[in-house]
């Protein structure tokens, strides 16, 4: 079978379904969008990479512009062109579509209904949601009410017209429910990260001195993007909160955008010990993570039912203790919690309450240790990709079963 996996963003657990189906036996072409920033995934083909796994990104002439709805309405548009030129010329029997923005997400499925392509739509999170939250707060309210209403419709065409949809939780059930999905067209898989990409390291390992000064007595990383769905400032609260008591603590932060530029003039502004670095390449995500002591993930209430944070998911294949500053219940907050690590409500109280836990924390190394070999088992107790890819690999076949059955009934005419 002749497989697309288009993960717009390019993270690392896409990449490794890309790797395990070609390891199946597939032809499997792995596309992301070169433009979009965030912590990539090993997007290059490897020396233990089968022939038949190729990498490929998109790159336009315009600029990514993701908080101008007009420019980014251009660009979704164009986007939606360029990758859809690309299938007409391809032989791919079927699609996995992740993470594509709405408006390109809905013009590639016309186009895959126009050519009867069969695809899959791997959910990430229900974008019309987050995109009416955004009218909400820019525009007057009956004007509001009106984008969002067509934006869930589209979304919602969106996931009528794919195959299957694989949703990444139990939330979203209820929501196709509502949207006419039917029951038999949506599978629910866990998001995972690759546990062979990013695993345990000693905490003083080849990047740790870019992160840290040498005398730093308790390590925070905070390591992903910073948007919307996140709210920076709750990291210096963090910080400046465990410093006043007594705990020489230093944050590294890996991020790109306004926000970590933001971040980083208050902290120099502030005189606070914070190093913000930009995106890393994935081969050295393990060390960075393991300079740390804690890992820290945040998340605002109002992405709680859709949005797992997959951040928190690469924390827990680091094997380091995690702070979650978010909802108590996003399923992430509870496999923080399952591995000793602690959540708060993303708040100032709840910062007040994380820089308590760290404190008591920062001068127990044993304590690090123990949170850190539970978190790491954690995750291999909960990420079994070869089953992930054997449930895709069923979900594909039945995807594409219509298609090859038409193709045999005309053979036999």
């Amino acid at each position: 079978m002749e497989v697309i996996v288009h993960d717009f963003s390019g993270h690392p657990f896409q990449a490794e379904l890309s790797r395990k189906l070609a390891r199946r036996g597939h032809t499997v072409e792995h596309v992301s969008a070169e433009q979009y920033v965030s912590g990539k995934g090993h997007l290059e083909h490897q020396d233990d990479d089968p022939d038949s796994l190729t990498f490929s990104s998109i790159a336009l002439d315009l600029p990514f512009k993701k908080y101008a709805p007009l420019a980014r309405l251009r660009w979704e548009r164009a986007y939606a062109r360029a990758w859809i030129a690309r299938l007409r010329t391809s032989s791919a029997d079927v699609v996995i579509a992740c993470n594509l923005p709405l408006i390109t997400l809905y013009l590639f499925s016309r186009h895959a209904k126009r050519h009867t392509l069969p695809w899959v739509l791997w959910h990430q999170d229900i974008y019309s949601f987050a995109l009416a939250d955004e009218l909400r707060r820019k525009l007057p309210r009956p004007l509001a009410w009106l984008g969002g209403k067509v934006l869930v419709g589209l979304e919602a065409r969106c996931a009528r017209r794919a195959a299957h949809v694989v949703a990444i939780g139990d939330a979203f059930e209820g929501v196709y429910r509502d949207w006419n999905v039917p029951a038999g067209h949506v599978s629910v898989i866990p998001n995972w990260a690759p546990l062979d990409k990013i695993y345990p390291v000693e905490r003083d390992n080849p990047r740790t001195a870019d992160l840290f000064g040498a005398d730093a007595a308790l390590r925070l990383v905070y390591a992903g993007t910073l948007g919307r769905k996140h709210n920076p400032r709750l990291l210096i609260d963090l910080l400046t909160t465990v410093r006043s008591q007594g705990v020489d603590a230093e944050l590294a932060v890996i991020s790109e955008g306004e926000a970590a530029d933001d971040l980083a003039t208050i902290a120099r502004d502030d005189d606070l010990p914070v190093r913000v670095l930009p995106f890393q390449p994935a081969a050295d995500l393990p060390n960075v993570l393991g300079s740390a002591d804690v890992l820290v993930a945040l998340l605002e209430p109002d992405a709680t039912k859709f949005s797992i944070p997959s951040k928190v998911l690469s924390y827990m294949a680091a094997g380091r203790p995690i702070l979650g500053l978010m909802p108590g219940d996003n399923p992430a907050a509870l496999d923080i919690r399952d591995s000793g690590g602690f959540v708060a409500e993303p708040t100032d109280v709840g910062a007040k309450a994380g820089a308590a836990w760290l404190a008591d924390l920062s001068g127990d190394r044993q304590a690090q240790l123990d949170i850190g070999q539970r978190t790491r088992a954690t995750a291999e107790r909960k990420f079994d990709v070869d089953k992930v890819a054997h449930e895709f690999e069923q979900i594909l076949d039945a995807a594409v079963a219509p298609r090859t059955t038409d193709a045999a009934s005309g053979q036999g005419r």
